[in-house]
């Protein structure tokens, strides 16, 4: 009987724990571990856009790049704060990047732009299903984007920001400080992840990425 009844709570605990979330720290807070760089015409090396100090990263802005995951990542909710060191000015969070091509990749951008914080970009080729050409438009743009649904939910220059982007099956949703910003559907279910560096310095902090390991 005993052994029957360690075998339920043995089984009700597998259960339980393969549904939960898995959290992993993809930015451990010290260095730059497991991340890559692309820099437009390799201008200059990785480390004089994108330092690390007392667990926040600090990306330059100039020249035009990004950094991005050693893996790829499929069914997660990315976490982060950003904040703009001194002037608001442009930036991104990539996902789902399937190309890391130079100067941008084959990917989705949460947009970071001041003021449009929550639109999504289809960098390089990318698609997502619920674009569509406004009337009277024929040819597509380079950077197709699908404009936030409310009015910017950022916080001052200075003030730490709060970004969550959720991915399941391809079926994306974002939130900037807690207010969905927006939703979308790509066909892509994996990929890198990355930072970008264009316009004004900005910061990152308290990356963590749920995926689930269902």
């Amino acid at each position: 009987m005993q052994k029957k009844i360690l075998s339920a709570v043995l089984l009700f605990t597998f259960l339980i724990t393969g549904c939960t979330q898995q959290s992993e720290k993809i930015f451990n807070g010290r260095d730059l571990s497991g991340w890559h760089f692309v820099l437009e015409n390799d201008a200059v090396p990785g480390d004089e856009v994108f330092t690390v100090e007392e667990g926040i990263i600090t990306v330059k802005g100039e020249p035009l790049g990004y950094m991005y995951t050693d893996k790829k990542y499929r069914n997660f909710t990315l976490d982060l704060e950003y904040r703009w060191a001194e002037e608001a000015d442009n930036s991104g969070v990539f996902f789902l990047i399937e190309d890391p091509a130079n100067p941008f990749p084959k990917g989705i951008e949460c947009q970071l732009m001041a003021g449009k914080a929550g639109d999504l970009v289809m960098l390089a080729g990318s698609d997502l299903k619920e674009f569509r050409l406004p009337e009277g438009v024929t040819e597509r743009p380079a950077f197709p984007v699908i404009s936030k649904m409310q009015p910017s939910s950022e916080k001052a220059t200075g003030e730490w920001n709060k970004v969550s982007i959720t991915v399941n099956e391809g079926l994306i949703e974002v939130r900037i400080n807690d207010i969905l910003q927006n939703s979308a559907t790509s066909e892509v279910r994996e990929g890198h992840i990355g930072l970008q560096s264009e316009g004004k310095e900005i910061q990152f902090r308290n990356i963590v990425l749920d995926q689930s390991s269902l």
